[in-house]
């Protein structure tokens, strides 16, 4: 059970919330999507990080990269130029996930990777039968393996980004602590909402994360306190501070809780872990 103290950035009481107890069986994952059409507000450095956090604390994680930047592949260390991507599983010239998924150098961490390749998949798809599904049958091989299982959508609302949304039971918005990245959040829920209401009655919004926040800025607390306001306990308690460390450990290819396990960022992150897992969002 988490323990109120002092008011944290969201005006809440900050909650501490303890470390978990580690799992005796591992599956059926639980699918969540990290989905925002703006680029920029952290859905792949979120990807990488709560993944690493949520490995960290004994769950078997899976992150699909299904953004043809590879971003999130290539933040994980993986060359995903020269092995088979999710591109190969959607179009079905691979059946087997298992040929697909990389291990990486965080215990516990799989990633499925992409790459430019997938740009190509929305015009290769859009004839197909059930075409919002194809992920979904994907995942579902392997589901069974896995605690959680992340995917790092691409900045649109097309047809990639249902699919992700129609394979998921829950969304994630990484939503950086700006006024246009603000904008765009009801666009988005009312994505989420149509696709809950014709594809995938079981998706919930399981949250909003804040990101990229500077306690030092009046913007990015006013936007922090309006985005509260607007979707009150939606919003998880745990803010992610804007550092200049992340984008280092990106660089590294690691993520930041190896990287420098003692910056402020690297304990946002597994706070995070512990806010979901203690919000049941995660096992």
């Amino acid at each position: 059970m988490a323990r109120e103290q002092k008011l944290g950035p969201t005006g809440r009481p900050q909650r501490v919330y303890p470390a978990p107890q580690p799992l005796n069986s591992h599956g059926p994952a639980r699918i969540i999507s990290l989905c925002n059409q703006k680029g920029g507000v952290g859905k792949t450095t979120t990807s990488i990080n709560l993944g690493a956090s949520l490995a960290q604390y004994g769950r078997r994680v899976l992150a699909v990269d299904f953004d043809p930047q590879g971003a999130l592949s290539a933040g994980l260390g993986v060359a995903a130029h020269d092995v088979p991507t999710i591109y190969d599983l959607m179009l079905g010239s691979i059946k087997d996930p298992h040929e697909v998924i990389q291990k990486t150098d965080t215990p516990g961490l799989d990633v499925i990777p992409a790459n430019i390749d997938l740009s190509a998949a929305e015009v290769h798809l859009v004839t197909e039968v059930a075409r919002e599904q194809i992920l979904a049958g994907v995942l579902r091989k392997i589901s069974g393996e896995y605690d959680v299982i992340l995917i790092d959508c691409q900045p649109s609302l097309g047809l990639l980004t249902v699919n992700a949304l129609t394979a998921s039971h829950g969304v994630l918005i990484p939503l950086a602590c700006e006024y246009f990245a603000l904008r765009g959040v009801a666009l988005l829920v009312e994505t989420i909402e149509k696709v809950k209401d014709r594809l995938n009655p079981a998706l919930n919004l399981d949250g909003i994360i804040a990101t990229m926040y500077d306690a030092r800025t009046l913007h990015a607390r006013e936007v922090l306190e309006r985005v509260v306001e607007t979707f009150g306990e939606s919003v998880f308690d745990t803010v992610i501070g804007r550092t200049v460390r992340i984008p280092d450990a990106s660089v590294a290819a690691k993520p930041i809780t190896e990287f420098a396990p003692e910056n402020q960022a690297a304990e946002a992150y597994l706070t995070l872990a512990r806010e979901m897992i203690n919000r049941g969002v995660v096992a």
